[in-house]
């Protein structure tokens, strides 16, 4: 017989609004690269990058859509072509993906380092969830997938009185996929039924398209860093589609 559910949560867009602290970082992490950038971010910026947020999957790639911005590219071409005007910039930079993670990683830092209270302001969690996550630890089992370094989601789970060891953990520092994750939970808990909230479609679909990950119940965060467009394909797939009052409802 099956227990209560293990839940696996996204992180960012799903338990933090950390788009406007996103764009902050890469925007102090772009200036260090490209000397030509004024140390203030503009907020219509700001603004615009919210509006990229939903096509980017790990936060480093912030550096390099800010980077996009400031050079005046209309948020539609970067949708159409972020591939390779991202590429493009990695190569003009002389730059790897791994060097841009170890500077958005150390920008940060600097920034906590400097003004912790800021940086956990311009992170909050949306309404209702720290009451949520809370309860949700008296219940039952759950984790936190995300492509966030662990030492930041730990940092703002503390600063909101919400415990979840360490091990339940699985940020970027594990160099895995999100389906790999799951798999790992589906084997640590071969008996109790894994749903996984994530806001962001195409990560979805990588899990849908793994066969041995069928049994998990994938459920949409419409709250959300996602499109008109992405509510609309989602509603052809095998996934809950869900509003933000309807998370972690028991």
């Amino acid at each position: 017989m099956k227990q209560s559910i293990i839940y696996a949560l996204d992180f960012d867009g799903v338990i933090c609004d950390s788009a406007v602290e996103t764009a902050i970082t890469g925007w102090k992490a772009a200036c260090i690269i490209w000397q030509d950038m004024p140390k203030a971010v503009p907020q219509d910026l700001i603004a615009q990058f919210k509006l990229v947020r939903p096509i980017i999957e790990t936060g480093f790639e912030a550096i390099l859509a800010m980077r996009l911005l400031y050079k005046h590219t209309p948020v539609e071409n970067i949708y159409k072509n972020y591939s390779a005007l991202t590429q493009g910039l990695l190569t003009d930079a002389k730059l790897t993906t791994d060097d841009l993670k170890n500077l958005f990683g150390t920008t940060r830092d600097a920034w906590i380092e400097n003004d912790l209270a800021e940086w956990i302001n311009q992170n909050p969690l949306f309404t209702g969830v720290t009451r949520k996550l809370q309860q949700l630890t008296k219940q039952t089992t759950w984790y936190i997938i995300t492509t966030k370094q662990e030492r930041f989601v730990k940092q703002i789970l503390k600063a909101n009185e919400i415990e979840l060891d360490e091990s339940r953990i699985f940020g970027l520092d594990r160099n895995m996929n999100k389906p790999a994750i799951l798999q790992i939970l589906l084997n640590e808990h071969p008996n109790q039924e894994i749903a996984f909230v994530e806001d962001r479609l195409p990560t979805l679909l990588n899990v849908i398209r793994t066969p041995a990950l069928s049994s998990i119940k994938l459920i949409f965060a419409l709250w959300g860093y996602n499109t008109p467009a992405d509510k609309q394909s989602a509603q052809q797939e095998a996934i809950l589609l869900q509003e933000l009052d309807e998370f972690l409802i028991f």
